[in-house]
């Protein structure tokens, strides 16, 4: 293309200003996509009630600490009084920063001001703030900030931009019943609170690598205006243009406003996205700190949620919630311990690395990454297989090493491999009590995306998920009684790719439920060779007895077998012929 005659042009401009603000984007977010793992801190005024106001916990169910000022109905002066009950002499925020930094964690997002409208910092933005209402001259994002700088820590804010219970002109959820703010008065707050602040927190303590937003839908469902939300992004652009901004600002995620997306408050990932995500999530239940918690995940949970998303080319901010004096809950430091005594051990298979192209849920072992940079393929085993034997599905090349990694060092693997199924011999124990690492080296990474994966102890599962045209299927998804099915009729034609790596007899059994009063009947093709079977009327089942809690059976129906000569590559169609139509759960296909 030649930029230079005049039809080509405005082609031109565009061209270059998307691959401008894209790459613009790509340099800003890199260590961010490579870091993948950070550590949130809610901590303020809320942390002085700990859940309790008056001698009552926190009001509806959703107990989150930090909201009590609102749950509970406190005035602003009496909620103020909370400061008093902060111990300065205790209060160090390098600790924060240092268990940051032990768990493996590469960045911290600290909350500077959150719903209830108090900045904790020395704002110039009127009086209620930490420092002020607690009379003490100390500046606690000064200090992280400088502790951040000293222990090679990126440091982001969080900032309440839309919701303020401090502010007579912010937005308050009560409005739907009171009456809303005018937008001439939120526009107000907005100019004379919120503008003002953030350029404090861009102006006065260095390198700022996010702005964290907390607008969980689009601006177009609330009462901020477009046009107010992209004078935050140019105040940011402007003042920090490396800072990243996240996709609860309430803007679309694009180059142009927002860098990452937020998903849920512990929401996790499903598929694999393409551009740079997080998951925000906790310890615990709450995110400020509730002395009545009881709801505290295990390690192996956390494993799983940190792994499972970078799987999907996600990350993972974990939350703590200090007390008043400064101290994190005992719980809280050794679920960070633990995950940081593996990261120390293991983190060249979480820095820096992605998922693989595979279904997300590929294998019931556990989860993949691959390092970005190098061929290296990581298996995050939390399943260590009984019979020692770990079946992956979905890579087609031969790799040139297959090593566990342990703490002594590495030990080569024996493995064996028929196309896309790959068999590793494992020891007898696994390495790692939480997640044992298996480095996959390949010269060249081949996907098979569409074969179905082996099961642990062998066998293949074939159902609506795994079906190569589930995307033309009556799908209806687990309800929390009955499994995934297709609802079938007299075309319904389901069709998978299965590579058998071994020939010999395999067994066909077919989950169902058959909802009408006559039998149907069902034929199985696996290449030239059919199965086929009737499938008799089936009915309800107890979910919980002395409830009428009843809901459909799924029945297990053996078909007979059949005879694979040669491994091999086939295709499975399931045809339902004739009426009554029935509910398609899965098929299983063992030779054992």
């Amino acid at each position: 293309m030649n930029c230079f005659q005049p039809k080509f042009i405005l082609i031109c401009l565009i061209s270059l200003l998307s691959y401008t603000l894209a790459a613009q984007t790509q340099s800003r977010t890199g260590w961010f996509e490579d870091a993948r793992f950070g550590m949130f801190i809610h901590w303020g005024l809320y942390s002085g009630a700990e859940g309790l106001w008056k001698g009552e916990k926190l009001r509806y169910l959703n107990n989150y600490a930090e909201w009590i000022r609102y749950r509970n109905r406190i005035s602003k002066e009496e909620y103020g009084t909370l400061a008093k009950r902060f111990d300065w002499e205790q209060i160090n925020p390098e600790e924060w920063v240092l268990l940051a930094k032990k768990s493996g964690m590469k960045y911290i997002i600290m909350t500077a001001k959150h719903h209830d409208g108090v900045a904790i910092w020395d704002t110039k933005i009127g009086d209620y703030s930490l420092p002020k209402l607690s009379g003490t001259k100390r500046d606690v994002i000064k200090e992280i900030a400088d502790a951040c700088r000293k222990h090679n820590m990126k440091l982001g804010f969080y900032y309440s931009h839309w919701i303020d219970w401090a502010h007579p002109y912010a937005w308050d959820h009560n409005q739907e019943l009171t009456g809303h703010v005018t937008d001439a008065q939120f526009n107000t707050y907005w100019q004379e609170k919120a503008l003002p602040q953030l350029q404090e927190l861009l102006t006065q303590y260095g390198d700022i690598a996010v702005m964290w937003f907390d607008m969980w839908i689009p601006y177009q469902q609330t009462i901020f205006k477009k046009e107010q939300l992209e004078q935050a992004v140019s105040l940011i652009r402007r003042l920090q243009p490396q800072c990243l901004i996240n996709s609860r600002l309430g803007l679309p995620t694009d180059a142009e406003y927002v860098d990452f997306e937020t998903l849920g408050d512990n929401q996790f990932g499903s598929n694999y996205v393409q551009h740079p995500w997080e998951t925000p999530g906790t310890i615990a239940h709450s995110w400020g700190y509730n002395g009545q918690e009881q709801e505290w995940k295990s390690t192996g949970q956390l494993f799983t949620s940190l792994v499972g998303n970078v799987a999907l080319n996600g990350g993972f901010t974990l939350n703590i919630g200090p007390r008043a004096n400064g101290k994190v809950p005992y719980e809280s430091i050794s679920r960070l311990n633990d995950l940081g005594t593996w990261l120390t051990k293991y983190g060249e298979s979480i820095y820096g690395t992605t998922g693989v192209s595979l279904r997300p849920n590929q294998h019931d072992w556990g989860k993949i990454t691959v390092n970005k940079e190098s061929n290296a393929v990581y298996l995050h085993v939390f399943n260590w297989p009984l019979d020692r034997v770990l079946r992956v599905s979905g890579f087609t090349e031969k790799p040139e090493s297959v090593a566990l990694l342990t703490a002594d060092g590495v030990t080569k693997l024996r493995y064996e491999q028929t196309g896309p199924i790959m068999h590793i011999n494992l020891p007898m124990n696994a390495p790692d009590h939480f997640d044992a690492v298996i480095r996959v080296t390949f010269k060249n990474i081949a996907i098979d995306s569409e074969v179905v994966a082996e099961s642990t102890f062998g066998g293949f599962a074939l159902n609506a998920m795994n079906a190569k045209n589930n995307q033309t299927l009556h799908i209806v998804k687990y309800d929390g009684t009955r499994p995934s099915f297709v609802k079938s009729n007299e075309e319904t034609d389901i069709q998978w790719d299965i590579f058998f790596p071994k020939a010999g007899l395999y067994n066909v059994d077919l989950s169902a439920h058959n909802p009408s009063d006559s039998s149907s009947t069902v034929a199985i093709e696996i290449g030239d060779k059919t199965v086929s079977g009737e499938i008799p009327p089936s009915g309800k089942i107890v979910v919980e007895p002395n409830e009428n809690n009843y809901t459909d059976e799924f029945v297990n129906h053996q078909l007979g077998q059949v005879n694979i000569t040669q491994p091999g590559r086939y295709t499975i169609r399931l045809k339902v012929k004739g009426e009554p139509i029935i509910w398609i759960h899965n098929i299983w296909l063992s030779n054992k």
